[in-house]
């Protein structure tokens, strides 16, 4: 599997990783910035507190922006799909909800920054710890829809001199289901691998206080 493979009810903010947070693989989770989890654009906060609105009158949970919660996240696009092909017109704001959601919990887990210039199909999330930036609405249309969604840049954006090094974390994955393929729980999960992959990457290199702004996307 290729890198494609694979608030509370009120709207109140996200709950921010803790030092001590481990990652996936057990390891400590290094401590972020404050700078890097800086609050969200106006546009992207209020349509991840409609994802936080949407989903708790559902299923009548709070979601907290923490990573467990992205299955109730995979659960809602789920229902959420029939409704979008007997009425496409709910495409734009499900998956736009949804995407600013899982960005903010990428965000806020990893550190790093929106770029919210032009429209929703433009938006990324850039990554300030490693070089990555893709765009979380897109891969969220993708998990509705179920097929790639061109145009939207659900995928990772690397420093070219380092694809290969994702492309071989990444390589080894295990086949899935198409829907488990682009729900935002796999998302999350390759984006942590990777992350993880480029990180070892620059503790080798000596290079592991450098930390990327927007500016460096440019």
């Amino acid at each position: 599997m290729s890198d494609k493979n694979g608030a509370g009810l009120n709207g109140s903010g996200p709950k921010l990783p803790q030092a001590d947070d481990e990652n996936e693989l057990g390891e400590a989770r290094e401590e972020v910035d404050e700078e890097e989890v800086a609050a969200a654009p106006r546009e992207v906060a209020e349509l991840a507190a409609s994802c936080v609105r949407f989903v708790g009158a559902k299923y009548k949970v709070a979601l907290d922006f923490t990573p467990d919660t992205l299955s109730l996240v995979d659960q809602y696009l789920r229902d959420a799909r029939a409704e979008s092909v007997a009425r496409p017109e709910t495409v734009e704001l499900v998956t736009a909800a949804a995407g600013a959601y899982l960005g903010e919990v990428i965000r806020l887990r990893f550190g790093g920054y929106w770029q919210t210039t032009g429209d929703h199909s433009a938006w990324r999330v850039l990554l300030s710890r490693v070089y990555l930036a893709f765009n979380p609405i897109g891969m969220a249309r993708e998990a509705l829809l179920l097929v790639d969604q061109d145009g939207w840049h659900a995928h990772f954006e690397t420093d070219p001199g380092e694809r290969e090094i994702v492309d071989a974390r990444l390589r080894g994955l295990p086949e899935v289901e198409e829907d488990e393929y682009f729900a935002p729980t796999t998302r999350y999960d390759v984006v942590n691998l990777t992350y993880e992959a480029l990180r070892s990457h620059m503790q080798e290199n000596g290079t592991s206080d450098v930390r990327f702004t927007p500016e460096d996307y440019r």
